[in-house]
């Protein structure tokens, strides 16, 4: 009897411990079609394929599962927002190994998230990432042209690199407002952000579109509530993941892929996210 037991309480722990690893580590893939009223029609079935807070976790042999699913989207660009190593983390080289892959399949633009300015080591990962054909935005924009249709995608600093001491929507406030003054008017604007609880600033702002990350899903994610907690938001808070709009501004929320301060997810598997965006009443 007692060994039944024993042999029981072993097949729990084992099945636990396939379960956990199953949740940390197996890739899922969002794919979404987002219709927009005011995109050039050359952008028609454009695809954006948008990664987030990797925190310098590996997916195999230099990263190669995870690639082999971004490169079988076909992406036309790829969009970082954050986290892409973590500050209680030494090295960088996980990271690297996935942006120099990426290089290789689309355009990758990136943004920084809040555990870059804390690990101390930003203006040295920018510069590898620049080595690598990496375009970093830092409250700048870039123009993409189809023909004679244009697009412009910008990006800003996760707010963490200021040590003003002023609020976080202060600084994003002020960089929104340095990065407008270059943008052209009526051109679809797409914003790269790390923090998605500031949609109602970028919606003021008036960008079309908005890619951010740092919620990690909400870590925990419930049947018919969503995510428990996620940093800057609390508990149960409004923007872990998916579509999110307000007014005509339509943000994507990324899951993200690696774990920092909380360890473990559950339910809320690692993510890529692919965006087509689809022209309407052109």
């Amino acid at each position: 009897m007692l060994r039944k037991r024993l042999l029981y309480l072993l097949f729990m722990i084992v099945t636990l411990g396939c379960f956990i690893w199953f949740q940390n580590n197996s890739i899922s893939t969002s794919q979404t079609v987002v219709p927009l009223e005011n995109l050039p029609v050359g952008f028609d079935q454009f695809k954006i394929v948008h990664l987030s807070d990797l925190h310098s976790k590996e997916f195999g042999e230099n990263q190669q599962p995870l690639i082999r699913k971004v490169n079988g989207l076909h992406p036309d660009i790829i969009v970082f927002t954050g986290d892409l190593i973590d500050s209680n983390r030494v090295g960088d080289d996980a990271s690297l190994i996935l942006m120099e892959e990426l290089t290789a399949i689309a355009p990758v633009y990136y943004v920084s998230g809040n555990h870059e300015w804390w690990s101390g080591a930003f203006s040295s990962l920018e510069q590898s990432l620049n080595d690598l054909g990496v375009q970093v935005l830092r409250n700048e924009h870039d123009t993409i042209a189809i023909g004679n249709d244009k697009i412009s995608i910008s990006g800003i600093d996760d707010p963490a690199h200021d040590g003003s001491g002023w609020s976080d929507v202060e600084i994003v406030e002020g960089d929104i407002g340095m990065l407008k003054e270059e943008l052209e008017e009526h051109t679809f604007s797409i914003l790269l952000t790390h923090r998605p609880e500031l949609l109602t600033l970028y919606a003021e702002s008036g960008f079309d579109m908005v890619f951010a990350g740092h919620a990690h899903g909400g870590q925990v994610r419930l049947p018919f509530i969503g995510g428990l907690v996620a940093p800057n938001q609390g508990f149960l808070p409004n923007y872990t993941a998916g579509k999110h709009e307000l007014g005509h501004t339509v943000m994507i929320v990324s899951r993200g892929l690696g774990n920092s301060i909380i360890p473990l997810r559950l339910f809320n598997r690692p993510e890529i996210v692919a965006v087509t965006l689809k022209a309407v009443n052109n």
